[in-house]
């Protein structure tokens, strides 16, 4: 029986480069400063202590924060009538 590869798979050096490829993106990204601010997100503007203006790292406004609240606390309190429905379900009537 020879001896060869799966014809249809990656060979070894392409195996080996990707691993080669992966190892050398972890250290770079290892090796980056946790304080340093991306490139896309200066571009909307964010700085050193500063987020960004647009995008998904982008701060809050006070009106959205608060509908966030409110959809949570709704949520929640959803979710405790839900329990509440469940364990009146499970109890035992006695007549």
């Amino acid at each position: 029986m020879p001896s060869v590869s799966n014809p249809n798979g990656p060979s070894k050096n392409r195996l080996a480069a990707r691993a080669s490829k992966a190892r050398k993106e972890r250290r770079k990204k290892s090796e980056t400063p946790k304080d340093k601010v991306a490139k896309a997100d200066t571009t909307r503007g964010a700085r050193k202590g500063l987020l960004p203006t647009s995008g998904p790292r982008a701060k809050l406004s006070a009106k959205k924060q608060r509908k966030v609240e409110k959809r949570a606390a709704h949520a929640l309190k959803r979710k405790m009538e839900a329990e509440g429905e469940a364990e009146m379900k499970g109890e035992l009537r006695t007549n």
